[in-house]
């Protein structure tokens, strides 16, 4: 595994969707957290959107992302709660090539210790499609910072020791990061 570890951050070129029937630009204060974080964490937005609760409209953004060979990663924030609205992982594990089990599952422990037994509405889940990497998180500020900070961040990081996803990611040029 470490033979994939760089000295250096590879950039990524993530995506950022708010998932949402209200939310505007104006007032899309989780999917503005993701932006100001990738940024700050040396990686650039491709895009960012924000699109209604709608199974079709989500798997459409998510889909032109996946196919796109430029964008690497998706952060989708909302649409994950138990609500007759929420339709966010209807609308991705369709399209997932692979689910990554343990983001799921993380997440709910480390949010555990912040709002106790109520993590267990969080739908939260990760997966890959096309060497795309997506995530999938509640609407919430904290919660998008829980995931942030104490998940995605790190396995972002091409320099994330003993293992990251930057190698499992389409077009990704290790030896850049050296």
């Amino acid at each position: 595994m470490a033979k994939h570890i760089t000295r250096q951050l590879i950039p990524l070129n993530i995506a950022v969707l708010t998932v949402s029937d209200t939310r505007n630009e104006a007032d899309d204060s989780s999917g503005n957290y993701l932006v100001e974080s990738v940024r700050d964490t040396g990686h650039q937005v491709a895009e960012k959107c924000i699109c209604i609760d709608d199974v079709y409209k989500i798997r459409a953004h998510l889909s032109r992302w996946i196919a796109d060979d430029a964008t690497q990663v998706v952060l989708i924030t909302g649409g994950t709660g138990f609500t007759s609205r929420d339709s966010t992982p209807e609308a991705v594990t369709p399209l997932l090539d692979k689910v990554v089990e343990g983001f799921g599952e993380l997440f709910r422990q480390v949010s555990f210790e912040e709002i106790g037994s109520s993590t267990i509405q969080s739908r939260a889940l990760a997966g890959m499609a096309n060497k795309t990497l997506i995530f999938c998180m509640p609407g919430s500020n904290n919660a998008c910072q829980t995931a942030w900070q104490k998940i995605i961040m790190q396995q972002l990081d091409s320099r994330n020791k003993p293992c990251n996803f930057a190698p499992h990611l389409k077009n990704i040029n290790l030896n850049s990061g050296q």
